[in-house]
């Protein structure tokens, strides 16, 4: 069984796109309908033209990258599609011939239908498929290991975690040009890699530390925090304030959800209920939350923030170096320089 890996777009924007609209698609739209294009030479031509201060390799893997979505790919192959907010992956079966709609997603006009078949959690898959996932081309073919994992899990079973070093010896050569003799540059999305293993971090924590962490992470942005004992804390478990008892406006009253399960409309309607007028919400759900408890968050009389593991995990990396000794103790990381 053949499997591909495809970026909804830098950062995975598109991805609720790509499911509603049973597609997977691919960008490079200032050359225009890839789909017309003869030859990949072709596309380097037409690549050169519209991006001519940009390096050849670049352009080279750009147009190669486009020859293989519109060639390569074939129906009957599986696709996968990561969505970091709720650290699922989806995947479906190609259907039929590349179709130019930039009237879908104006910035990834090439498409490719799909039939959904299903959703694989990131957890239940083996570190080496995660970091076979990982790769930093547009789009490209798995191995067999990994792809095997992806099938077995869609199907409800266990990883396989054998496959580990096959699977991590294979990612080396994913991002191989073929007749090229270059690569894509090896940081281009190395930030959000590293998102998602501080996002595996994090999950490992257990729910007093995560309480300590998201306290943290408030201090970092100059609060003073209360967290509560153990027990019924009627929706409060930090309080946090600029004296440090709540007297002083704004009082964040913070509730903190560490499981895998997404919460919906009906806790975050308990939750509200405890807020005063003047208190602002923070709700943190390390499994996310429900279109519906959106919608309940949004129409709120009170300001509250809905927060997933991955608004979490952003907020962690960008007030890193503003944590404390204790929020630095639970989440270690560090600090990579490279030439830009």
């Amino acid at each position: 069984m053949v499997t591909w890996k495809v970026m909804a777009g830098r950062g995975s924007a598109h991805v609720r796109e790509f499911v509603q609209h049973n597609i997977v698609a691919i960008g490079w739209a200032a050359a225009g309908d890839h789909s017309l294009a003869r030859s990949r030479a072709d596309l380097l031509t037409r690549f050169a033209q519209v991006w001519p201060n940009d390096p050849p390799k670049k352009n080279q893997v750009g147009a190669f990258q486009v020859w293989r979505f519109l060639k390569e790919l074939a129906t009957g192959d599986r696709v996968v599609v990561y969505d970091p907010v709720t650290r699922i992956y989806h995947v479906g079966e190609l259907q039929g011939s590349p179709q130019y709609q930039p009237d879908l997603i104006e910035a990834l006009p090439t498409t490719r239908s799909v039939v959904w078949l299903g959703t694989v959690g990131r957890d239940s898959l083996s570190l080496a498929t995660r970091n076979a996932l990982g790769g930093i081309m547009t789009f490209y073919r798995l191995s067999d290991s990994a792809s095997s994992e992806i099938a077995s899990a869609l199907a409800g079973g266990a990883a396989d975690l054998s496959h580990g070093a096959h699977a991590l010896g294979d990612l080396a050569k994913l991002d191989e040009v073929e007749g090229g003799g270059g690569v894509t540059d090896p940081f281009a999305n190395i930030a959000d890699q590293a998102l998602e293993l501080v996002k595996d971090r994090v999950l490992r924590l257990e729910w007093d530390q995560m309480q300590e962490l998201v306290a943290a992470l408030l201090r970092a942005l100059g609060y003073r925090t209360m967290i509560s004992l153990a027990g019924a804390d009627r929706g409060r478990d930090i309080i946090a304030s600029k004296d440090g008892f709540g007297f002083e406006p704004p009082r964040i009253l913070v509730e903190v959800k560490h499981r895998k399960d997404s919460i919906g409309a009906p806790d975050v309607r308990a939750f509200l209920a405890g807020l005063h007028s003047e208190d602002r919400g923070l709700y943190v759900s390390t499994g996310g939350f429900t279109r519906e408890a959106e919608y309940e968050a949004a129409r709120a009389a009170t300001v509250t923030h809905l927060m997933s593991l991955d608004g979490l995990a952003r907020a962690l990396v960008a007030q890193y170096e503003n944590l404390d000794e204790r929020g630095r103790a639970l989440l270690p990381l560090t600090k990579i320089y490279w030439p830009v």
